[in-house]
């Protein structure tokens, strides 16, 4: 028995990609907020993702549903605005080999959006937080970094939050 999600759920999800994915452009192209958040908005840009699923041989292209473009473009611009303190903080909680200066684009990209919303929403649990977060590492990465997301946000949710 599959498990129902709410269509506005499934738009705060989408929502949370696309807000890493414009943060990851925003820092690697040094683009515009403003023209980057357009560009989501309007569907030019974050409308597909690659299914590999079947194997690296059988890639596909499929659409992803709608966004919360409300929720998408307050995440981005929170973070944008906070960026120094949001990186700040998760240096103090990220050692050794994970530093945040050391990570690739999309990590701090993913990093910069989930400290965001764990420290600036409070309506929705924490936990759920983390896991999506920790989704989105599995859906980028494959070895030990969605763990270290998953006990990163979490040291900083119990920092946050209490």
């Amino acid at each position: 028995m599959s498990k129902f999600v709410s269509p506005k759920i499934k738009m705060k999800s989408g929502a949370r990609l696309a807000a890493v994915q414009a943060n990851y452009m925003i820092a690697l192209g040094q683009l515009p907020v403003d023209e980057v958040i357009e560009d989501f908005v309007q569907g030019k840009i974050g409308r597909f993702a690659i299914d590999d699923s079947n194997g690296e041989d059988n890639e596909k292209f499929v659409e992803l549903g709608p966004i919360d473009t409300a929720y998408f473009e307050q995440m981005v611009r929170g973070a944008q605005s906070k960026k120094e303190d949001l990186e700040k903080s998760l240096n103090q909680f990220l050692h050794g080999e994970w530093s945040y200066e050391k990570m690739n684009g999309i990590m701090q990209a993913l990093l910069l959006s989930a400290v965001y919303e764990i420290a600036n929403t409070t309506d929705v649990d924490v936990k759920i937080l983390i896991q999506e977060y920790v989704d989105l590492a599995y859906a980028f990465f494959s070895k030990n970094e969605p763990k270290m997301v998953n006990a990163v946000l979490d040291q900083i949710a119990h920092a946050v939050r209490g």
